[in-house]
């Protein structure tokens, strides 16, 4: 939204240009000035340059190129969002990543929602998304697909409650799960969500309705499967067997997994396991114009109420390599170049969103001398600065839709190759 400008009348010298938030009330198209009879006057310290003004504008700003005449109404059009106060949703659980639960629209703000859980009492238990994240879906989602879901207590909607209509959410791509599909134990490797900065050797726990997959990190589940999370068959956040080594990207192995450096070919005939066929991974990759060294205003998805100063510093096909900027690259976290939770800078400026400043040392040397809580999976590598996002050891209430568990599918599969090597 921000663009580099240069005042009429300056020619050559960069000495004043600034950047500015072309979406903000006091930038105009040219034009306004006179239809609104108001002056239009040049910078003080070159009114020497010029006696007669006027004439110097009108021959430099005939025929220019400017901003649209309803560029501010189409803004104005731009930020307004479906999503209303007290609207229901299903969202994933923050301390059960493998359950949705029941929780209300607070708050709306450029279009993230701050939700509240249903049932909390001072409103303090929330969670932030965007409204088209993959992790929140419709009231009836969860039983729909056969997803775990945790029943809410509440007898009846409140006053003014009102569940969000369907035609709000993001809609993923239909897929065909008939015939050459995935099956539970399959392998695979997956962006692990509590620790966005790791792709780690994955399994297929359960095949759900729609294209929906339950994911487990090998090495790290839990017996009851409360640290399963799910990923849409079409998610740019798993990848065949392979993938990273392909790319040349780090693959965290699984905890206690002693055989290193970690080769797929042997891990999987150690198991008897196989990997999920690469057809059936999504390879489309957008043309999105991103570049290493771009800055931008992205998520901190650890912190998901946090945005922050950005930088890109490694590009994988439609995979970003998002830098928080101050930070240690161990707080790095891969995220798709089509995420909801990636703006242009500017985007807080122009929805009131609060942006976090890159951090300072005195700021990281504090943050690391606080007790971090520890994650239930120690493994990952890297401290969090943050643990929204976390797993709970109590076992999960009894009270809630529960998964069958499925066997593992043992034919003879060919993990093959991703496509090739491709960095930017």
């Amino acid at each position: 939204f921000k663009a580099l400008l240069r005042f009429e009348g300056f020619d050559s010298d960069a000495s004043k240009d600034f950047w500015r938030n072309l979406c903000v009330p006091e930038v105009h198209p040219v034009g306004w000035c006179a239809s609104s009879n108001k002056p239009l006057v040049p910078p003080k310290s070159i009114q020497h340059k010029y006696s007669n003004w006027k004439a110097f504008l009108v021959k430099r700003l005939t025929g220019a190129k400017t901003l649209p005449h309803d560029f501010s109404t189409k803004v104005h059009e731009n930020m307004q969002f479906p999503f209303k106060k007290l609207m229901r949703v299903e969202v994933v659980d923050k301390n059960y990543l493998c359950r949705t639960r029941v929780a209300l629209v607070e708050q709306v703000i450029g279009g993230r929602l701050r939700l509240v859980y249903e049932e909390n009492q001072d409103g303090l238990d929330d969670f932030w998304c965007h409204m088209y994240s993959p992790l929140i879906h419709n009231i009836g989602w969860s039983r729909s697909i056969g997803h775990r879901f945790k029943r809410s207590d509440a007898a009846k909607k409140s006053d003014g409650q009102v569940d969000a209509p369907a035609k709000f959410f993001h809609k993923v791509k239909d897929v065909d799960q008939a015939g050459d599909w995935f099956k539970d134990g399959m392998k695979l490797e997956a962006i692990d969500p509590l620790n966005l900065s790791a792709i780690c050797v994955a399994t297929v726990k359960k095949v759900l309705a729609d294209g929906f997959l339950m994911i487990g990190i090998d090495g790290s589940e839990a017996v009851d499967g409360s640290d399963w999370f799910c990923y849409h068959s079409t998610s740019p956040s798993i990848f065949p067997a392979g993938f990273c080594e392909i790319n040349n990207i780090e693959l965290t192995p699984p905890k206690g997994y002693t055989k290193l450096p970690f080769k797929w070919f042997d891990y999987l005939k150690e198991l008897g396991s196989v990997a999920a066929p690469v057809k059936l991974f999504n390879k489309e990759v957008p043309n999105h114009g991103f570049r290493m060294g771009m800055k931008l205003e992205a998520v901190d998805l650890m912190e998901p109420r946090l945005v922050c100063v950005a930088t890109v510093t490694r590009i994988v096909h439609r995979l970003l390599r998002i830098h928080f900027d101050g930070w240690e690259d161990e707080y790095d976290q891969w995220v798709d170049c089509e995420s909801p939770d990636l703006y242009p800078v500017g985007w807080c400026q122009l929805t009131g969103y609060q942006l976090q400043p890159p951090a300072s040392q005195s700021n990281r040397d504090l943050s690391q001398a606080v007790p971090k809580q520890k994650k239930k999976t120690p493994q990952y590598k890297g401290q969090k600065k943050k643990f929204l996002l976390r797993m709970k050891e109590e076992p999960a209430e009894v009270d809630e839709f529960t998964f069958s568990q499925g066997t593992s599918d043992q034919e003879s599969n060919s993990s093959g190759s991703y496509y090739v090597k491709q960095e930017h």
